[in-house]
């Protein structure tokens, strides 16, 4: 395999939408998102953060105790970001709750049911689309507030399996 350079990507800028989870899907890495998506503004310097875990069992044959297979048992896909700007978008997100009148009521149980996200990660021409058909903010970072300091939201969101897969990745690049 050659050396390419030129197929380093860095996440040099981006987007995370949020919209609810039954809003039309985007098609490519570069297509105009259904108006329903709403743009979360900034993300923290770490920026986003793409996990898969496995969890598996080996299976052993009873002959030598050899091990013959591995199966996954169970799998999650997160995505964890901090949004830095007090926006209504934001602050639903991070509260699990609906604004009303300027006020959020704090419910720690809830969080806002399932949605759909989007990710995007820009490097000049360069796209990938991270789509999130459903998904979930099951876990907020605890918020310091301090002199000098932006609030940030800190969340992750949990994908669930809509269709047979927990999300879809388009990479610019390779579209046809």
């Amino acid at each position: 395999m050659a050396l390419t350079a030129d197929n380093v990507v860095v996440g040099i800028t981006g987007r995370v939408y949020v919209a609810p989870a039954d809003t039309t899907a985007p098609t490519t890495s570069t297509s105009t998102l259904d108006a329903a998506f709403v743009d979360l503004g900034y993300v923290s310097t770490d920026g986003v953060e793409f996990s898969t875990d496995k969890t598996t069992t080996q299976i052993r044959a009873w002959q030598n105790a050899d091990l013959v297979r591995e199966v996954v048992t169970e799998s999650t896909v997160t995505y964890s970001f901090a949004l830095l700007e007090s926006s209504q978008a934001v602050i639903e997100a991070y509260f699990g709750s609906t604004m009303t009148d300027g006020k959020i009521s704090l419910d720690p149980s809830s969080t806002g049911g399932s949605k759909s996200f989007v990710i995007d990660v820009v490097d000049g021409d360069k796209a990938i689309r991270h789509y999130i058909p459903t998904g979930e903010i099951l876990s907020v970072e605890a918020q310091t507030i301090a002199n000098g300091e932006a609030l940030m939201y800190g969340v992750t969101v949990t994908a669930y399996a809509t269709a047979g897969r927990t999300a879809d990745i388009f990479y610019s690049e390779f579209e046809a």
